[in-house]
This record gives structure tokens, C-alpha cells and sequence, in this order.
């Protein structure tokens, strides 16, 4: 059924005009004035509204067997809140354990969305050991449509990889044009700092962010973009939660180091005074790398608003409070690690970044859309508002006011890391690939429409 978006102020990462939006066989096809509309189309009056290309989280977790359990929610759950936010594609981190093949590994978390997500939906491929067999394995994901791998500078043991493995995937990676993203931290630091803690009677989540302090992030994004100015790999450093990291991945890209930088609304909003939270609370707020000192913010905001920070996302890995979190109480190690933010990341951008004037609209797009499409291998299919591009939109109310609650969002976990905050500005109606899926800020849609997509090596 053909769509047609009236009347609303559209926003792209450039461009902020009136005009009107034609769809048609689920891509844009007419942008202009007064366009004229076949009877059987869906008309969307967006007067007073603005009309944005539908945004990308590049960074996420649905499935994710992590610490002894499983993040909450499915594909079933977790699209129809991404789309609520005004999210229409999801990149979602494949976290195999180290004993796991790669090739299995992709074929399961491809199957976990495969006909159960409502919004469009594609992979980052954890390389988490490197052997003959992955190296082959890896190669073979790339051509069925991946262009970017993921690798962990933590977790040791889980899915952290060692410094030949490191020096082998980012050479590898040079050679199919792939990007890595990078989760950075010293994992031996971190063991280290928590064998201390725990001797020492120090057992609550407020000792979370102590374990794993600013230097061992900032050694962490040191080491990969060292070892990845080796082979000139092009690499993404993933959450970077604070100054001294952005700061070191800045002096290697000024070094001619291929690096992109992204950051998460958790950071821009929250700080560690919540992960220290009386009677276990702040476990809520667990999460690696930590929520921050505050003081971190302004420079966080800056940078993202300079561009200097490419994008914005929300590593969400929800776990409940209840039954979940309490895993760790009486040692925080055993927190699961993670944050529900999948829901809530745009609209909390736009009313801490847009409405105080942190951010300009064109940016608010740029670092929450477009560039993870073109990094990633999606653009100008997906970022855009431009003829030929998917037909994924977002009618956004900038004056509606509202207080976010767990009470109301619909990602299947028990707490929001934001609740209670009130906030101006909503998503009302959201399209992917011309079908609405959200109108009046409620889901119309269905859980068979996302789509797998496929993604060519940029060749960075």
C-alpha cells in the first residue's frame, strides 16, 4: 500500500526543509510539495511535526547467553520497543563463546530474528578465537552479508581474545575490507582491581565502576588502535564511556589510525552516583565500561556535537532486577553487566541534546541514523531521506511531554534506568519500508516484517 507524509518538517543529516513524502513498493519514491496520492494509500498528516529517516542502533544485544544467564526479552519484544523509539534497524552484536564455531554461531542469532522482528534488523560477527577453521568460517559469514566483525579486549576466557588472536582478526579483517568494532578494556587490569576489591569486603555494585577505572579503557582503545595502525584494519571502538578514551582514540586517528568513535545515552545522562544506589539498587546500573564521574559529560557532549564522536547507541542488554541483577549480590563480579536503554535513546537525545541546544537537528540525525549507515554499509538504503531510499520514517512530536516508566515501555525487563524522568518529545508514527508499524505512538505493526540485511565490505 502506498504511503504519503504530509506537511512535516523533514531532517536529514544536512538538510531541514517542508515537504511532502511519497512511498511506494517500500521505498521513497516523491519528495515535494503537494504531492497527489493514489485513493488506496495511507496518508499521514505531519503538520507541526518533524519527519526524520528512521534511526539505527549500530550497537545491541537481543540474544545474548552472558555471566550465567540470558538477557531478557527476544526479537518478539525488543523490535516493537526499538520501533516505539523510532528505531527501524537494529546491528546486533553475534557474542559467541570461545568454544563455539563462528559459522553456528551466525546461523543462530540470524534465526533467533528471522521472522520474529518487526523492525529490519543485521549483525556484527564476534570473532572470539582465531583458528584455521574461523579464519575459513569468518571469510564465509563476510560473503553471506556481514561487513563487520566484533572483538573483545575483556572478558577473558568468555569472549575476550589474546594478542595474537587480535594481531590475526584485524589483519584479516584489512584483507575483506571489514570494520572492527572493538569493545576496549585491559582485561588482566580489571582481574586484577577486582581480586582486590573482593579481598578487601568490597562487594557491592558500587564497587563495579572502581574495578574498572578510566585507565583501564583508555589502555584498552591504546592497544587496539595500536595494533590495528599495523595493518591499517579500520576500527569502531564501541561504548566509549569517558574523556581519557575519546581522547586516546582521537590522538591515534590525528596519528592516521582509522578509528571511529561511539558513545552511548546511558554516558551522556547518567553517571556512577546511580550504580551507587542504596539496597542493591545501583546494580541496576551495572554495566562495562561503567557509568562515569559526571564531569565526563560536557566533554562527551562536545564531542559528539563536533562529530569528533560518530554515533550514538545503547549496548542493551537487559537483565532483570529480580533474579538477574541479585545474582551478584555479595559480589559485584557476578552482576550481569548491562542496561536497558533501546527504547528511550532517541527521545532522550532530542530532549537532553536537541531541546537544550547540545545538539542541532541535522547533527541529532547524523549520529543517531546516517552515520552508522554509512559506516556499516547501509547507506544510502538506509540514514536518509532521499529518492530510492527505504521507505523507513519517523513523525516525531517535538512539544509532546511525558515521564518515562517501566510501568509503560515495552522492552521485557523489569526496571528503565531512566524512570521518572520527564521528557519533551515523542515518536508518533513510524514506517518500515512504507508499512506502518507505529501510529498514534502505539504499535500497529507485526513481528514477520523485519527483514535480514545484507551488507557489502566497505573496503575501508
Amino acid at each position: 500500500m502506498p504511503l504519503l507524509i504530509r506537511n512535516g518538517k523533514v531532517v536529514t543529516s544536512t538538510d531541514v526543509f517542508k515537504s511532502d513524502i511519497y512511498c511506494e513498493d517500500e521505498t521513497i519514491t516523491r519528495i515535494g510539495p503537494r504531492l497527489e496520492a493514489p485513493p488506496s494509500a495511507t496518508v499521514i498528516d505531519a503538520a507541526e511535526k518533524l519527519v526524520f529517516p528512521g534511526f539505527i542502533d549500530p550497537h545491541v544485544h537481543i540474544y545474548l547467553p552472558f555471566m550465567g544467564t540470558y538477557a531478557k526479552g527476544t526479537y518478539l519484544t525488543e523490535s516493537k520497543a526499538a520501533l516505539a523509539g523510532g528505531t527501524t534497524t537494529l546491528i546486533e552484536m553475534i557474542c559467541p563463546s570461545r568454544s563455539d564455531e563462528p559459522l553456528a554461531a551466525f546461523e543462530l542469532w540470524k534465526s533467533n530474528a528471522a521472522g520474529k522482528s518487526a523492525c529490519d534488523f543485521t549483525f556484527h560477527m564476534g570473532a572470539t578465537r582465531f583458528d584455521a577453521l574461523a579464519e575459513s568460517q569468518l571469510k564465509e559469514i563476510v560473503s553471506a552479508g556481514l561487513s563487520s566483525f566484533k572483538i573483545f579486549l575483556a572478558y577473558k576466557g568468555a569472549f575476550g581474545v589474546d594478542d595474537a588472536e587480535l594481531f590475526a582478526i584485524l589483519k584479516l579483517a584489512k584483507s575483506l575490507g571489514v570494520i572492527v568494532t572493538a569493545h576496549c578494556e585491559n582485561a588482566d587490569a580489571v582481574a586484577a582491581k577486582q581480586r582486590e576489591l573482593l579481598a578487601e569486603g568490597k562487594t557491592g555494585p558500587e564497587w563495579h565502576e572502581p574495578s574498572r577505572p578510566e585507565s583501564v579503557e583508555t589502555l584498552g582503545v591504546q592497544h587496539l588502535t595500536a595494533f590495528a595502525a599495523i595493518h591499517g584494519t579500520s576500527c569502531y571502538i564501541v561504548h566509549t564511556s569517558c574523556e581519557p578514551a575519546v581522547r586516546a582514540a582521537l590522538e591515534a586517528r590525528a596519528r592516521g589510525t582509522k578509528v571511529w568513535i561511539e558513545t552511548l545515552i546511558q554516558y551522556l545522562i547518567l553517571d556512577k552516583s546511580y550504580a551507587e544506589l542504596p539496597d542493591f539498587e545501583g546494580s541496576k546500573f551495572v554495566m562495562s565500561p561503567p557509568l562515569r564521574d559526571r564531569s565526563n559529560h560536557r566533554f562527551l557532549w562536545n564531542n559528539l556535537a563536533n562529530g569528533s564522536i560518530s554515533t550514538i547507541a545503547t549496548d542493551h542488554a537487559p537483565f532483570d532486577f529480580k533474579g538477574q541483577k541479585e545474582m551478584g549480590r555479595g559480589n559485584f563480579t557476578l552482576i550481569p553487566n548491562g542496561i536497558p536503554s533501546l527504547e528511550d535513546r532517541m527521545c532522550m537525545l532530542y530532549h537532553a541534546g536537541v531541546k537544550t541546544g547540545r545538539l542541532s537537528l541535522n547533527r541529532f540525525v547524523d549520529c543517531g541514523s546516517t552515520e552508522a549507515a554509512k559506516l556499516f554499509g547501509l547507506y544510502p538504503r538506509k540514514g536518509t531521506i532521499e529518492v530510492g531510499s527505504d521507505a523507513d520514517l519517523v513523525v516525531f512530536d517535538p512539544q509532546h511531554k511525558r515521564t518515562i516508566s517501566a510501568r509503560s515501555h515495552l522492552m521485557a525487563v523489569d526496571y528503565n534506568p531512566f524512570e521518572g524522568m520527564t521528557i519533551e518529545g515523542r515518536v508518533e508514527t513510524v514506517s518500515v519500508r512504507g508499512k506502518v508499524m507505529v501510529r498514534d505512538a502505539a504499535f500497529v505493526g507485526d513481528n514477520k516484517h523485519g527483514r535480514f540485511l545484507k551488507r557489502e565490505p566497505n573496503h575501508f
